[in-house]
C-alpha cells in the first residue's frame, strides 16, 4: 500500500544541523521518496535530494486553500507515483503543520472515497489544532473527481 505522510511527525524539525539530519533519517524511516514543500523554502534541499528524496516546492499562502493548480498537481502526482511505484511514501509538509499540508492529505482521502468530515476527523486526531474555517469550508464543497480511487496489483487501495 502506498502512503501519504503528513508532516505531523516531523513538525519544525526541517531546520539546520542535526535537526536537518533527524528529519531525513525519519524520511528514510518511513520510506518517503517524494517530498512536497507547501511554504516557502526555508532550508537547502540539496541535503534532502541527495538522501534520494525529491523535494518539489508548491508554495501557497498560509491559512488558504490551495489553488486549482497545486490540487492538480498533487493529485496527478499521487496517482502517478502510486501506480508507477506500489508501497512508495509522499511526505508533505508546511511550516505549523496546521493548515496547508493537511488540508492537501484531506484531498487526497476524500479522492480515495472518505467523507470530508471523516477526512478532517482522522487528520485532527493526528495533528490537533489542523484546519482553520476557510479550509474547513473549502473541504466541505470540495467535490471529488475520484482520482484516487484505484487498486493496486494486490487489489489494494492507493493509500493507507
Amino acid at each position: 500500500m502506498s502512503t501519504i505522510y503528513g508532516d505531523s511527525a516531523f513538525k519544525d524539525r526541517i531546520l539546520p544541523g542535526s535537526a536537518q539530519q533527524w528529519c531525513r533519517q525519519e524520511l528514510k524511516k518511513y520510506g518517503v521518496t517524494t517530498l512536497v514543500r507547501v511554504c516557502e523554502a526555508t532550508y537547502d534541499k540539496a541535503p534532502v535530494e541527495k538522501e534520494g528524496i525529491q523535494v518539489l516546492d508548491w508554495p501557497f499562502d498560509d491559512g488558504a486553500p490551495p489553488p486549482t493548480q497545486i490540487v492538480d498537481d498533487w493529485l496527478n502526482l499521487l496517482k502517478n507515483k502510486f501506480r508507477e511505484e506500489p508501497g512508495c511514501c509522499i511526505a508533505v509538509h508546511c511550516v505549523a503543520g496546521l493548515g496547508r499540508a493537511p488540508v492537501l492529505v484531506a484531498l487526497a482521502l476524500i479522492e480515495c472515497g472518505m467523507k470530508y468530515e471523516d477526512a478532517v476527523q482522522f487528520i485532527r486526531q493526528k495533528r490537533r489544532g489542523a484546519f482553520n474555517s476557510k479550509q474547513l469550508l473549502y473541504l466541505e464543497k470540495y467535490r471529488p473527481k475520484m482520482r484516487l480511487r484505484f487498486k493496486d496489483a494486490n487489489g489494494h487501495c492507493c493509500m493507507q
